[in-house]
């Protein structure tokens, strides 16, 4: 069994070494060959932690082509999401580089399990990796996890396929030792639980079996009311072409939106670049329009708007997940 635990600068200490103590450690209980390397995607160089600049040594570019598994760590830094110490900017760091790309060839490898320790599945969530995939991550990521068009599941360990995701620092123990039970069996895992006094936590979630019946609670008044999409009469004259500009923690966004109203529903386009979108659901309720909509750029996400216009200018706010709100201002061109 070979495993590539992969560094990127930034990445958080636990969510490395908790793997790597757990599959060396496993090396004491068989007769199996286990090795245990730390990588990059660039190839051999010390590589600074999120936490203190604490480095460790990748020895190698990861190889994707090899047999075994593959582990990526969350990162590790300030809370505030904004700053280039902030995680989602340390985390958007990492999908700059060549990582995305080869764990993408990764995934495409029938001999190779991709895990992912807390915020690791948003490394592969932000290059549009995981659209239609259940994982998990930090809970303080999972709204940007479903902005990204994957399925998040609250559990301790999702299992979807070769996709092992973990959620919480701590995690990667529980995700370890889930991998050397399934590659080594039970009882070598139960030894290194012994040793290291865990027990993992947390049944692994897999898209298996009965799907539990939900349990409906609250008045049926609590439930979100569906909204019109019709233009009201007191509502915002939105109609026409917009030049916008959203300013987020990862970059400037320059969208031309399409707004018109068609057999009495609200319709519109974004284009970004050469890409153009369809809006979804468009909402007008007094004088705030909402819709959601799909970017890649500068990393793939669903966007929520909720705007308001004055005359030819518009003005709001741009939602995705834990990143905080952004800023969007517009002016009408035609």
């Amino acid at each position: 069994m070979h495993v590539q635990i992969v560094l990127f600068d930034g990445f958080d200490l636990l969510d490395a070494i908790a793997p790597y103590e757990v599959f060396t450690s496993a090396a004491l209980y068989t007769d199996k060959p286990i090795s245990v390397a730390f990588v990059s995607a660039e190839g051999k160089r010390t590589i600074p932690s999120g936490d203190n600049q604490v480095v460790l040594q990748a020895s190698a570019k990861l190889d994707i082509n090899q047999k075994g598994i593959i582990v990526v760590p969350g990162a590790s830094g300030t809370l505030d999401t904004t700053g280039t110490d902030s995680i989602p900017a340390k985390l958007q760091q990492a999908t700059e580089t060549d990582l995305p790309r080869l764990l993408e060839g990764a995934m495409e490898n029938p001999d190779v399990v991709l895990a992912t320790v807390c915020g690791g599945s948003l490394i592969l969530a932000m290059a549009g990796l995981l659209e239609g995939r259940h994982a998990v991550t930090h809970h303080l990521g999972m709204k940007l996890l479903g902005a990204t068009g994957a399925i998040p599941i609250h559990a301790r360990v999702v299992a979807d396929q070769n996709l092992i995701t973990a959620g919480g620092v701590t995690s990667g123990l529980d995700l370890a030792l889930y991998l050397v039970e399934s590659e080594l069996g039970p009882r070598i895992a139960h030894a290194v639980e012994q040793l290291f006094e865990y027990e993992r936590r947390g049944t692994i979630w897999k898209a298996e079996g009965d799907t539990p019946i939900v349990q409906q609670q609250g008045d049926q008044s609590e439930l979100p009311k569906e909204t019109s999409s019709t233009q009201s009469g007191d509502g915002i004259d939105f109609q026409g072409l917009w030049d916008t500009t959203i300013s987020t923690p990862v970059g400037k966004m320059n969208v031309l939106l399409d707004l018109k109203m068609e057999n009495n529903r609200i319709v519109g386009t974004a284009k970004q670049g050469e890409e153009v979108v369809t809006l979804d659901n468009p909402v007008l309720d007094g004088d705030s329009l909402t819709w959601t909509m799909k970017v890649t750029k500068p990393i793939r996400l669903t966007l929520t708007f909720i705007v308001t216009v004055k005359g030819d200018k518009m003005r709001g706010i741009v939602k995705a997940g834990m990143l905080p709100s952004s800023k969007l201002v517009g002016k009408l061109v035609s």
